[in-house]
This record gives C-alpha cells, sequence and structure tokens, in this order.
C-alpha cells in the first residue's frame, strides 16, 4: 500500500510540472561549478605569477580564458532556457534619453540611477553580487553595475535583455 501511494505521488508530481525545481537546480549547479572553477584557475594563475616561470603564467592564463568562456556559455545557456524571465518591457529612460553605448568609467546623471531602474534582485538573472555602495541598474537592454555616490559605470553587461 505504501509503494502505491508513493507512486502516486510521484505520478502526480510529475504530472503538474513540480520536477521543474529539479531542472533549475541542476541548471544553477551548472553554473556554480563553472564560476567555482574560473575562481580555482584565477587563484592557480596568481600562485603561478608568484612562484612560476612565464611558461607556466602562459598556461594559466589560458586556463582562466577557457574557464571564463565556460562561464559565459553556461550562462547563456540559462538565458536561452529562460528567455521569458529576460524578456522586460520597453525602457522608459529619463527626459530627454537617448541610448549611448557605456563602457567602465563612463558617468552616469542621477536621473539613470534612480531607485525605478535598480534590479533589485540580481540573483534572479544570476548577476554577480554587488559591493557595498554599487548598484545593478537598467539602462536600455544592458545591465550596469553602478557606484550609487559618484555615478560611474564599474561594469557592463550589453545586450542583456531581450
Amino acid at each position: 500500500m505504501r509503494k502505491l501511494i508513493i507512486a502516486g505521488l510521484m505520478a502526480a508530481t510529475t504530472a503538474t510540472g513540480l520536477a521543474v525545481p529539479t531542472m533549475a537546480s541542476a541548471q544553477n549547479r551548472d553554473i556554480r561549478d563553472a564560476r567555482q572553477d574560473l575562481r580555482e584557475e584565477q587563484r592557480e594563475l596568481r600562485d603561478a605569477r608568484r612562484y612560476g616561470d612565464r611558461g607556466d603564467v602562459r598556461e594559466e592564463r589560458r586556463d582562466v580564458r577557457q574557464a571564463r568562456r565556460e562561464v559565459r556559455e553556461e550562462w547563456r545557456e540559462y538565458r536561452d532556457r529562460n528567455r521569458n524571465l529576460y524578456r522586460r518591457p520597453a525602457y522608459v529612460g529619463p527626459q530627454g534619453w537617448r541610448y549611448r553605448p557605456v563602457t567602465p568609467g563612463y558617468r552616469f546623471q542621477p536621473a539613470y540611477y534612480g531607485q525605478r531602474y535598480w534590479i533589485n534582485d540580481p540573483y534572479r538573472y544570476r548577476l554577480p553580487a554587488s559591493r557595498p555602495g554599487t548598484r545593478w541598474i537598467r539602462y536600455g537592454n544592458d545591465v550596469v553595475l553602478v557606484d550609487m555616490r559618484s555615478g560611474r559605470v564599474v561594469q557592463v553587461y550589453d545586450r542583456f535583455f531581450f
């Protein structure tokens, strides 16, 4: 009897789509593992710079580039599987707004990084954690990490939203 009840619960769970969180956690695990590999490669590069020769440093740089590429690929796969999450309503900028690509070091006027442009749940989009005093904001279809005191751009992800 107990086996029948468990089998029924498993079938009902699968039929209602409650098995999806398992798939989502596997996707999160892939991204998390790729980021952990990147951190390990960066640590090995630091050690090679301290204690190794030029050949070691060159090899570790190559490994770091490959690990970064893997992180980007994992994130793109996640984004492609969750397209609805990255479809946002049209961006409405401050008065007189016109899109211009920005790079780190660019300085925004305060109207561009006001509360209405904040990304309140960066983890939802798998963005890295922001440091104290910085905030992720939406700028057009880009996501920009801004120093809230100076308005300076710290990091940019172009064409983040669809």
